[in-house]
């Protein structure tokens, strides 16, 4: 079920494993590869209600023998593609790395946004979902992606048509925008914040719902406001302690989200956990709030609060842009 270099299972795995049996695939034991659509932080609700079940299939009968536990573990409409093992190796890569350009796509329409008066990316991205041939999923603007499978399957998809003399250049893009959005949110940071200010991240998680910190946006930006001498304290509802592993002493850790608040001078939200949506607007007054994700309403009035919607027009950065014209 893992992901795999297309063609690494018949030629590599199953080889190998006639090899060490003694036995033939597709008549002494079946093969195939059927890769899970599944999300950390909804693991059950995923592979329980797919999408698409995908079996890639040595022979007929191993991919009859797949196709029948799914359906009696899986729910609701979902289409179920059979095809050969290779096909299927390339599918997995291929749904990813989409992902992964939907993503990069939105966040540069969101980089756009924030320099172009009167713009907002979650208005014109509701617009562009509407659309049958784009679609929602996948397409707020905020920050990079990250996690154990998009910048993992969209290098490998990168690296396979490089194997086979294809220039994949909007797939290496992806990558490369993709760590620009870290220096981006950085960019902000610097403009708002005192040299000897106090930063807050508030989450470290990859996304909501997990404590995996693995290639996660928060923990690239703590690393990267250490290096250029900032204070940094963080928060996370159930990643502190992957965190703390791979920061160790570089960043202060808060108990809680009000700590972290109260501690901090600039407050960035790189995590859209839910709690952080609960937090008293009156522990925000006379800070600077970076919030990536639009959680907070913004309708709610704080004395002195300097509120920076990324994603939507900002003066300061439009000035900024118009003078480097």
């Amino acid at each position: 079920t893992s992901t795999v270099m297309p063609g690494a299972s018949e030629q590599e795995v199953i080889p190998l494993l006639e090899e060490v049996s003694g036995k033939k695939c597709g008549e002494d034991f079946g093969f195939c590869y059927s890769p899970e659509f599944i999300a950390l932080g909804s693991v059950i609700r995923d592979f329980t209600n797919p999408d698409l079940v995908l079996v890639g299939e040595y022979d007929k009968r191993s991919g009859d023998v797949i196709e029948a536990i799914y359906h009696k573990v899986c729910k609701g409409d979902y289409a179920v593609s059979r095809m050969g093992i290779v096909n299927a190796e390339l599918t997995k890569l291929s749904v990813n790395t989409y992902c992964t350009t939907k993503i990069t796509f939105a966040n540069t329409l969101a980089r756009m946004c924030e320099r172009i008066p009167g713009a907002d990316v979650d208005v014109i991205s509701d617009a562009l979902g509407h659309d049958s041939r784009i679609g929602r999923k996948y397409l707020t603007g905020a920050i990079g992606y990250g996690g154990p499978c998009f910048p993992r399957d969209t290098v490998a998809f990168n690296h396979a048509a490089e194997q086979v003399g294809v220039d994949a250049a909007n797939v290496r893009a992806n990558d490369e925008v993709n760590k620009q959005q870290v220096t981006a949110v950085h960019e902000v940071i610097d403009q708002h914040t005192d040299a000897n200010g106090v930063v807050g991240i508030l989450g470290l998680a990859y996304k909501p719902d997990t404590d995996v910190v693995e290639e996660s946006q928060a923990m690239l930006l703590a690393k990267s406001l250490t290096e250029a001498g900032y204070s940094v304290v963080a928060y996370d509802p159930l990643a502190m302690d992957n965190a703390q592993r791979e920061l160790g002493s570089q960043v202060a850790f808060a108990s809680s989200a009000e700590e972290l608040v109260n501690r901090a001078d600039t407050i960035t939200i790189m995590t859209a956990w839910e709690e952080f949506t609960k937090i008293d607007p009156k522990l925000f007054e006379n800070k600077t709030i970076i919030d990536v994700w639009r959680v907070l309403d913004p309708n709610k009035e704080v004395t002195g609060l300097d509120y920076i919607r990324l994603g939507s027009y900002a003066k300061k950065l439009a000035v900024e842009m118009s003078e480097s014209l």
